[in-house]
């Protein structure tokens, strides 16, 4: 494959983001790849497996080479905000985990630095690439459900022995792959969150962030829709397996992430009635599709096979695979830079989700009030 012509990426943090960086260099638009961590020991590592253009240490080696176009950040939670300023005004397009910040002040700062410098900006949400999702959103353009009633969000994953930055951190900080899929499906914005805390944290699990909750589960409005969504977010001292979930549910038909990761969705379908008092329900267990039509060959292999080699690594015990989102994230991030175009997930739309965990969070903290959740993509009536 000649790469000569393609653009320049650095992907930062070489953890969770080893997973991306064979995806990037098997683009065939990206035609120039640097790796960078400051680990120098997890740089040689996953440079040796995964044969980057080059690798680096340094940030600004990164932010000052005028060969990279892009920049994927796959940093520490509290880091996202300020790097990604940093790298767009340094004139990189930039790509980061989510979430997109953790206060609505650094909300607004990434918002106004896209805005200021023209760079795109995407977070890279898992949850509305992966195959289920592709599932639901078929559902809901062939307009399967008929009128959506109810929505659930449910994340549960414990934390125990994972960096520090996540010790204590607020449940709904941490929201976007629960509460995304279900925005996106609506095509909307949340407008109104109430939400509580449940159980409390052990002085020793209490970090930097003066949260005192295990668990945060919230009412979620959305703005030009009947919908409620029950919205709940747990990070320790829950006795529950992983879980990064979305259910949708209509008049007509029904979509229900299964109760254990590697099962089936369930698909309920209502009928007509037939007897005096209620109407039957059907069920059953559709296959997920790859959409392996919306990706480059060359990266059709990623939608199922994991990249990280190590099986104790903590992306992959628990959710590594993301239903072959990563695949896709990569292709919709370069695509974007080539066709000149902003990513879906821009950063208008990712500030919308990633205000509403930050607002339910604040909700909890004041006893269960009622919070406006501001306004990005200008859905309000």
């Amino acid at each position: 494959m000649d790469r000569s012509a393609g653009i320049g990426v650095a992907v930062v943090g070489l953890g969770f983001g080893a997973e991306f960086v064979p995806i990037y260099r098997d683009h065939p638009h990206v035609g120039n790849l640097v790796a960078c961590d400051a680990d120098g020991a997890l740089l040689s590592e996953v440079a040796t497996a995964a044969r980057p253009d080059r690798a680096t240490t340094r940030l600004d080696d990164v932010l000052e080479d005028p060969a990279i176009d892009a920049v994927h950040l796959v940093t520490g939670i509290p880091s996202h905000a300020e790097l990604t300023v940093r790298a767009l005004e340094a004139g990189k397009h930039v790509a980061c985990t989510v979430p997109m910040a953790l206060t609505l002040a650094e909300l607004d700062a990434v918002v106004d630095a896209c805005e200021r410098t023209g760079r795109r900006y995407m977070m890279m949400e898992t949850a509305v690439y992966g195959r289920e999702f592709f599932l639901a959103r078929s559902m809901m353009e062939r307009g399967a459900f008929g009128t959506v009633v109810h929505a659930r969000g449910t994340h549960f994953q414990d934390m125990t022995g994972w960096p520090a930055y996540w010790h204590g951190l607020p449940p709904m900080a941490y929201a976007t792959h629960a509460i995304s899929p279900i925005l996106a499906l609506l095509d909307t914005e949340a407008s109104r969150v109430q939400a509580l805390g449940s159980g409390r944290l052990r002085a020793d699990q209490r970090g930097r962030y003066e949260n005192p909750f295990p668990l945060e589960t919230a009412l979620v409005e959305l703005a030009g829709r009947d919908v409620v969504v029950d919205l709940t977010r747990s990070l320790v001292s829950t006795a529950r397996g992983y879980t990064e979930s979305f259910s949708v549910y209509g008049d007509r038909r029904s979509f229900e992430w299964p109760q254990l990761e590697g099962e089936l969705p369930v698909v309920f379908s209502m009928g007509e009635p037939e007897l005096d008092r209620g109407r039957p329900v059907e069920a059953e267990r559709p296959e997920p599709p790859d959409r392996l039509d919306l990706l480059p060959e060359p990266l059709h292999r990623y939608t199922r096979a994991l990249v990280h080699d190590s099986e104790d690594h903590l992306s992959v015990v628990q959710g590594g695979g993301h239903g072959g989102s990563h695949p896709h994230l990569v292709h919709e991030f370069v695509s974007s830079i080539v066709e000149e175009r902003a990513p879906y997930v821009d950063h208008r739309r990712a500030a919308a989700w990633t205000a509403v965990g930050i607002v339910a969070h604040e909700s909890a903290m004041a006893g269960g009030s009622p919070l406006t959740v501001p306004s990005y993509l200008g859905a309000r009536a």
